[in-house]
């Protein structure tokens, strides 16, 4: 297999963080255009937080949340071309986790449905605990 098949989730996890970026901005000016606040009163923390309505709110927390458990996919796909340990099981579980914080975050920044949200969460932290117990095994056995 081609080691470098893994950087296909990893870049598809990374334009879903772009996207929730974008998506958040749109959010934000449309909501300080409609609502006429001023973006200097905005300096101080935690001002937008509390005027915003939910639908503004969300997608920031989830952009947020973008940048906790996929630090530890990007560092273990990392790893794992380092190490040429890239295999179909790998590939498999990190487009997994992918698929997963995608369905995570389209439900994140819209319904927002806290139980949907906690299974879908839990099923792509399951596919990346997967990988990085795999992958220890395989360190500490080698």
């Amino acid at each position: 297999m081609a080691q470098t098949a893994i950087f296909g989730p990893f870049f598809a996890q990374m334009f879903l963080t772009l996207l929730v970026w974008v998506h958040m901005y749109v959010r934000r000016i449309s909501f300080l255009r409609s609502s006429g606040v001023s973006p200097n009163e905005l300096a101080v923390p935690g001002v937008l937080a509390r005027l915003a309505p939910p639908a503004v709110s969300y997608p920031s927390d989830n952009l947020k949340n973008l940048f906790e458990m996929p630090v530890l996919f990007y560092a273990l796909v990392i790893y794992l071309f380092v190490t040429h340990e890239v295999d179909a099981i790998y590939l498999a579980a990190a487009w997994i986790f992918v698929a997963f914080r995608f369905l995570h975050s389209a439900v994140h920044c819209t319904i927002n449905i806290v139980m949907v949200r906690f299974y879908l969460y839990l099923s792509s932290t399951a596919a990346l605990w997967f990988i990085a117990f795999r992958a220890g095994i395989s360190y500490f056995a080698g």
